[in-house]
C-alpha cells in the first residue's frame, strides 16, 4: 500500500473539522467547488466557526505536497494522486420533502474523473439504505472506467457532527465505520481509528451503517414531537410544560427533551430519507412522519400562540412591530440550513405584522442570499409590541428584553430559556 494521502469533497460544516483532524496526521487535500470558501480557508478563517482559526492555521499548507496538513483547492487536478477519497457534501431534501442527491451524484463524479486503481471511496453524507453502492458506486465506475470490488472499493462513514457544538467535537464521537469488502472495512476503520480517540465501530455492512445513521435522528425527532405534542396539551390545561419535564426527569430512565423548532440539516431532514425509502418497498411510515407533521407546524403554532396572546392585550396585531430572536437553526452557532425560525417569521407576516429580526450568529449575507430577509446583527433601539425568544442564544440572556416592548407587550419565549417572567411559551 502506498502513503496515506486524503482528498476530503466538500469543506462543510462536516468535511473542514474532519479534514482538520486527518490533517494532523496524514496528507489531506481539501477541495471544495466553492471559490470564496477556498479563499476563506486559505486566509485561515472558518466561517462555520466549527474550527477555531488559530487549529486551522496550525494545519494549513500552501504545497499540496507536503507530509502531513491541508491544502484547500477547488482544482480538480490537485486531488488526483490521493488514494482515499472522503464525501461530505449536504444531502437536503425538496420542498415536497424529497430526498435531493443531486450533489452526491455530482461529487461522485468529480471523484471518477480521478479515481485510479486501488483507491478507496468513503461516503459520509446522511443517506437511506442503499445509495453508496446502487447510486454512487455505478457512477463511479461509469466515470473512471474502473470495476468496483476489484479496481476500487467504497465505504460509508456517516457524520456525526453537532454544529455549535465545542465539547462533542469530532474525535471525541465514537465513529461508524464499513467497507464494501472485509478487506476494504478493516483499512477504513483503521484510518478513522487512527485519529478518532472515542474508538470507531466496524459495522457489518454498508447498508447497516447507512440504516444507522438515517435512524439516528429520526429517534430525536420522534421524541421531540412528543413533547412538542405535550406542550401543545399542557398548555390548554394552562399548565407550564417545563415544570412538567422536569418533575419527570427526576425519574432515572425518563429522556430529556424539551420542547421546540426543529431545523437545520439533520434532525430536520433525516427522517424524510427513512420515509422514502421504506415507501420504495410499499411500506407507509406512520410513527416517522406523523412526528415530522408536528414538529414541522410548530412555527405556525409559536405565531398563532403569539397572536393570541397580543389579541387578549388588546393589541392590533396587522401593522404591529415584532422583534424576533435568533434565525439559526439552533443556539449558538451560525447554521441557518433549514431554519424553522422562517416559518414563525412568515407566519406572523401572513398576520400583516411588522417583522425585525436580531441575531448576533447569523451572517447577515447568507440569509438574504438564501431566504431574501433582511437581519440585524446589532439589536435595533426601537420598542415592539410583541418579542419572541426563537433561538436561545446565551448572548441574548443580556439583554434587557422589557425595556424593550411597549406597554402591555408579549414576551414570548420558545423554548424557555429566559429566567425572567415571560407571557408565553412552549
Amino acid at each position: 500500500m502506498s502513503k496515506i494521502k486524503i482528498a476530503i469533497i466538500g469543506l462543510g460544516y462536516v468535511g473542514l473539522p474532519l479534514a482538520r483532524l486527518f490533517a494532523t496526521k496524514y496528507p489531506v487535500i481539501g477541495f471544495d467547488i466553492n471559490t470564496k470558501r477556498i479563499a476563506e480557508l486559505k486566509s485561515g478563517t472558518d466561517s462555520t466557526l466549527e474550527v477555531e482559526d488559530d487549529i486551522l492555521c496550525a494545519v494549513l499548507q500552501d504545497n499540496p505536497n507536503m507530509e502531513k496538513g491541508l491544502f484547500c483547492t477547488d482544482e480538480l487536478e490537485a486531488i488526483k494522486d490521493c488514494n482515499y477519497y472522503i464525501v461530505t457534501v449536504p444531502t437536503p431534501v425538496d420542498n415536497t420533502n424529497r430526498p435531493i442527491l443531486t450533489p452526491l451524484y455530482k461529487s461522485s463524479e468529480t471523484v471518477g474523473k480521478v479515481l485510479n486503481q486501488g483507491d478507496t471511496v468513503i461516503y459520509e453524507s446522511t443517506v437511506y439504505p442503499g445509495v453508496t453502492e446502487d447510486e454512487c458506486v455505478p457512477i463511479l465506475e461509469k466515470i473512471s472506467g474502473l470495476t468496483f470490488n476489484k479496481d476500487f472499493f467504497v465505504g460509508y462513514s456517516p457524520e456525526r457532527i453537532n454544529p455549535g457544538d465545542k465539547e462533542h467535537t469530532i474525535e471525541k464521537i465514537l465513529k461508524v465505520t464499513s467497507g464494501s469488502t472485509s478487506d476494504a472495512a478493516k483499512k477504513i476503520d483503521d484510518l478513522y481509528a487512527s485519529v478518532i480517540t472515542a474508538g470507531t465501530y466496524l459495522a457489518p455492512s454498508i447498508k447497516v451503517a447507512e440504516a444507522a445513521k438515517v435512524i439516528e435522528n429520526s429517534q430525536r425527532d420522534i421524541n421531540i414531537a412528543f413533547v412538542n405534542e405535550l406542550a401543545k396539551i399542557f398548555n390548554l390545561m394552562k399548565i407550564d410544560t417545563q415544570d412538567v419535564l422536569k418533575a419527570a426527569g427526576t425519574k432515572w430512565n425518563f429522556l430529556p427533551f424539551k420542547p421546540g423548532l426543529v431545523g437545520g440539516h439533520c434532525i430536520g431532514v433525516d427522517p424524510y430519507y427513512l420515509a422514502q425509502k421504506a415507501q420504495e418497498f410499499g411500506y407507509h411510515p406512520e410513527i416517522i412522519l406523523a412526528g415530522r407533521r408536528i414538529n414541522d407546524g410548530m412555527g405556525k403554532y409559536v405565531a398563532s400562540e403569539v397572536v393570541k396572546l397580543m389579541l387578549q392585550k388588546d393589541i392590533k396585531v396587522k401593522g404591529s412591530k415584532i422583534l424576533v430572536l435568533g434565525i439559526t437553526f439552533k443556539e449558538n452557532c451560525p447554521d441557518v440550513r433549514n431554519t424553522k425560525a422562517l416559518d414563525v417569521i412568515n407566519n406572523l407576516k401572513s398576520y400583516g405584522a411588522e417583522i425585525t429580526i436580531y441575531d448576533p450568529w447569523a451572517d447577515p449575507e447568507e440569509v438574504l442570499h438564501d431566504y431574501n430577509i433582511k437581519t440585524n446583527n446589532e439589536l435595533p433601539s426601537e420598542i415592539y409590541d410583541s418579542i419572541i425568544l426563537v433561538v436561545s442564544h446565551n448572548k441574548f440572556l443580556e439583554l434587557d428584553l422589557r425595556s424593550r416592548l411597549s406597554k402591555n407587550g408579549v414576551l414570548y419565549d420558545v423554548k424557555g430559556f429566559l429566567k425572567t417572567k415571560v407571557d408565553g411559551r412552549l
